[in-house]
This record gives C-alpha cells, structure tokens and sequence, in this order.
C-alpha cells in the first residue's frame, strides 16, 4: 500500500530512465538520502519538468512504496538559477552536493546538514567572501555535526589566526558562519587542514573534487 508523504529536501543528483523518466537522489531533512521516481519528467510541459535538476531545494510530494518513492508534486523555493551562468560557482556547488551525499543515509534525520549545504551554496553566489573558503567552512562543519571533527590536526605547529578559525567555525550555529573572511596565510593553512580531514574521513574517489583540482587547483 503506498502512502503520500511530503518532504523538504535537495535534489542531489538525477540520471534518466526509460524514454521519460528521471531518477532523483533527493537530501531531505527527516529521511535522509532517498532515490525518488518522477515519472515522464521529462516531456514537454510535464509539472515537473526542471523540478527534480540538481540544486532544486523545496518540498516534494513522494508516494512511497514497498521499495521505492514516487514524485507526484515538487514545490520549489529556490533553483539556484545562479549556477547557470557562475561554472565555477557550480563547480564548488557540486563538490558540496557530492560531500553531502557521502554522509547522509537513507532513513536518517539529517536536517542540520541539510541547512548548512542551502546556506553554504548560497555563500557561494553571494560574493562576499571566496569560494575555497566557503568550501573549507562548509568542510569543517559538516565533520562537525556529523560527530567527526577531530580537531586541530597533530604534528605541525599552524597561526594562531588558524587555530582560532577552526574553533570558530566548530563551535559557531550556522548563520554566523560566512560573516568573515581570512589572509591568505589562514586560508593556505586551512585548506591543509580541510585536505587532511578529507583524507582521514572519506574513503573513496570524489569526481567533483578532481574538477575542482583540475580546473581552479584547490587541494
């Protein structure tokens, strides 16, 4: 027997089925990560056509099944249109979608990690401070809340500005995170750091990651 739910969540990513279909990996708030049907989504004029793109945040309408989710209806609140015409901004938004992916399970209440990916790709279409340095705090706190930071990394002295950078953004709520920037000295170190992290905590190969190395050098 199905039943009608209704989600907040993020498309994460979406590949086609059949001549119509596509099949969305869907970051919600109280399920975690879920794979949803949107059936001849990509007909013409079809209601849900551009509803189920990578990035599209808002509330989606599942049936769900024995084995699988159906969506019947999406609201959207934002499209992130701005990664349209900002390759770069897409690039690092992409990354962020791949990292969020890697930690959320279907079935697991994730909402704060949710809310730090929609404000961290929004911190990258706002300008007001760098991409690498969205990508490390959006880094940093992610290991946070989900119970894997494992502080300042051993075996090397870093500045103090560092030091109290990191600690800052573990222990700051979320919208207090992109209201400042760093030197370029702080940032050097804390894209050590990040790297580090990256390397201690994720265990397979990040496509999105390899752009951003190949395009725009981030490490």
């Amino acid at each position: 027997m199905e039943e009608l739910v209704n989600v907040k969540g993020m498309v994460i990513k979406h590949s086609p089925v059949g001549d119509y279909d596509w099949v969305a990996t869907v970051f919600t708030a109280d399920r975690g990560k879920i794979t949803a049907f949107a059936r001849n989504a990509r007909k013409p004029g079809s209601k849900l056509a551009g509803s189920v793109e990578p990035f599209c945040f808002g509330t989606f309408k599942l049936f769900a099944g024995r084995n699988s989710y159906t969506i019947v209806e999406a609201d959207i609140e934002n499209y992130f249109e701005g990664f349209r015409q900002d390759l770069e901004g897409a690039c690092y938004g992409t990354f962020f979608l791949e990292i969020a992916s890697f930690y959320t399970r279907e079935n697991n209440e994730d909402k704060e990690l949710l809310n730090l990916l929609y404000i961290s790709l929004k911190a990258l279409l706002n300008e007001k401070i760098g991409n690498n340095l969205v990508r490390c705090i959006y880094e940093i706190k992610a290991l946070c809340i989900e119970g894997e930071f494992p502080g300042i990394p051993g075996g090397r002295k870093f500045l103090d500005s560092t030091v109290y950078t990191v600690n800052y953004i573990a222990t700051s709520p979320l919208k207090k995170l992109y209201s400042f920037d760093v030197s370029k000295e702080v940032l050097s170190e804390l894209e050590d750091i990040t790297a580090e992290y990256r390397k201690r905590s994720i265990d397979k190969p990040l496509k999105s990651l390899e752009m951003l190395e190949s395009l725009y050098n981030v490490r």
